[in-house]
């Protein structure tokens, strides 16, 4: 088994942007990309920020165990982590990278133990994160405050994780990042 590294926070931490900087700084560290049923949103494009499946596809491979873990988030919306990303990320020899929700988080690190390092990342407050999310103009302003219901139960998971990150500073939130993987990674 290899070392994977977890990175999970509310929607509108930074956590992507995070993960981004991270996967071009160190080659030896490879994203798994997480499969979904919920549409598309902005740019985004089928395999590389996600696997799109509709509902029943996902469902399917729920009863399949095709998933090494999975969540409904959202009602009627499913993340979760194929099996085959992990073994094809492993197979080249790489630390998996994972950027998922809070509860795939927990599981995550359930599931690798001492082979993982979970990362939670936050926001220095529920108004900077509000800022974000109208800011970035992906959601709708209802699903803006959805979002943000949902960020204060997710804030209690964040004693699950084995450190914390407070992106207040971008920089800062890097450099802190880099530290902690290249003490893991032993790179």
């Amino acid at each position: 088994m290899g070392k994977v590294i977890i990175f999970s926070a509310p929607s509108g931490s930074g956590k992507s942007t995070i993960v981004s900087h991270l996967l071009q700084k160190y080659p030896f560290i490879e994203l798994s990309v997480s499969a979904t049923s919920r549409s598309p949103r902005g740019s985004e494009v089928n395999g590389k920020e996600y696997w799109f499946i509709t509902p029943q596809e996902f469902e399917k491979r729920i009863a399949e165990d095709k998933f090494v873990e999975w969540e409904q988030v959202y009602k009627g919306t499913y993340y979760g982590t194929p099996k085959e990303e992990v073994e094809r990320i492993w197979a080249k020899g790489h630390v998996i990278a994972f950027d998922v929700d809070v509860k795939g988080g927990v599981n995550i690190k359930r599931i690798f133990g001492k082979d993982a390092l979970s990362i939670f990342i936050k926001a220095p407050s529920v108004d900077e994160l509000r800022r974000r999310l109208v800011s970035r103009a992906t959601d709708s302003a209802s699903a803006i405050e959805e979002r943000l219901a949902k960020a204060s139960q997710e804030m209690e998971y964040e004693s699950s994780f084995d450190t914390v990150i407070v992106n207040d500073n971008l920089e800062q939130a890097f450099a802190r990042a880099d530290a902690l993987i290249e003490e893991f990674a032993g790179k």
